[in-house]
């Protein structure tokens, strides 16, 4: 397919020469003599570069630009040069801090021409498929960690006899909550992994406490709940994503501030904390322990439900008991 460019010119005869050379060099020429009317060209097509002029009666190209670079549509990062006949620097300056690629003199030299437009068309595909292959391997990392995150997790569960799989799980019902609240995916991803790991804090715990069949005293109690700053600290080291620390510390704070390590309250909980307190809980209400076996599915419905605002967020907590209600074969539980 034959490169597309867009020349935006008053002048007639400078349109008709950029079209002559440009097309004379295999490629696709549209003329238009507005700034306005780029704007409403570029609503619904898109070319691979604007060459624009600077100087035009009503909106000149510097406004021009700007607004173009202003929209929010998907053409708004189109590639554009600029067309000037001026040797003058601060319009230079100004173009560049717009956004715009480079300047051509006028009159047209057409190999000049011919070359620049070519070279600027060319540098952009390379780096739109320079971005393209490290998105890629950014998902293909980020893909790996989660399978290492997922292996960890489930070597944190192990150390519980009672509770097999609740990392998971907990990862789970968080990301169904962050998917219905709104998460774009990167973040669903970050959710997850904070769910597998927000119990990470618990290898610092002895096993006879986590698995004593019996009640807690004060004190063992009290090792328990070391396990939050604990889990932070492992995961403060993991400096490419510090925020999966926040689930592990905050994961059992109150939104009434009666929660532990830091008693923060409402919304000075960071939110993906608050969403897995809500799974947290859910979890631990829909699994066997050594001296019950799992909830009645209305039992938890009515104990999220009375939870919110004072140990739960409201939001998150709503949005939990809409899966609740979606859910009425009671599959969201241990198996």
């Amino acid at each position: 397919m034959a490169d597309w460019v867009v020349v935006v010119d008053d002048d007639v005869a400078n349109l008709k020469m950029a079209g002559h050379i440009l097309s004379g060099s295999g490629m696709r020429v549209t003329a238009i003599k507005s700034g306005q009317g780029l704007l409403d060209y570029l609503d619904e097509n898109r070319p691979d570069l604007v060459l624009l002029d600077i100087k035009m009666p009503g909106m000149d190209g510097f406004e021009t630009l700007e607004k173009l670079r202003k929209e929010e549509g998907a053409n708004s990062d189109i590639p554009v040069i600029f067309l000037t006949s001026d040797e003058n620097e601060s319009s230079e300056t100004k173009g560049l801090a717009l956004g715009a690629m480079d300047f051509i003199k006028k009159p047209f030299v057409p190999d000049v021409l011919t070359l620049r437009v070519k070279h600027a068309i060319e540098l952009v595909r390379l780096q739109h498929d320079l971005k393209s292959e490290v998105d890629k391997m950014t998902k293909d990392i980020r893909g790996i960690f989660v399978h290492v995150v997922g292996s960890l997790a489930e070597a944190i569960d192990a150390k519980d006899t009672y509770t097999n799989g609740h990392s998971g799980r907990v990862a789970e019902y968080s990301l169904r909550i962050a998917e219905k609240y709104g998460y774009s995916d990167d973040k669903l991803t970050d959710i997850y992994m904070m769910g597998l790991l927000h119990d990470v804090g618990k290898i610092g715990v002895p096993d006879q406490i986590i698995n004593k069949p019996g009640k807690l005293t004060d004190e063992e109690f009290a090792v328990i709940k070391t396990h939050p700053v604990v889990g932070s600290r492992i995961l403060q080291n993991i400096k490419e994503m510090p925020e999966l620390a926040n689930g592990a510390r905050w994961h059992h704070e109150r939104f009434d501030g009666r929660g532990y390590p830091d008693g923060l309250k409402g919304e000075d909980i960071p939110e993906a904390a608050r969403i897995i307190a809500v799974a947290d809980s859910y979890d631990a209400m829909t699994s066997r322990r050594s001296y019950r076996d799992i909830m009645p599915q209305a039992v938890v419905r009515s104990e999220i439900e009375n939870g919110k605002g004072t140990q739960f967020d409201p939001v998150f907590a709503d949005i939990m008991i809409q899966l609740i209600d979606e859910d009425p074969d009671y599959t969201m539980r241990e198996n």
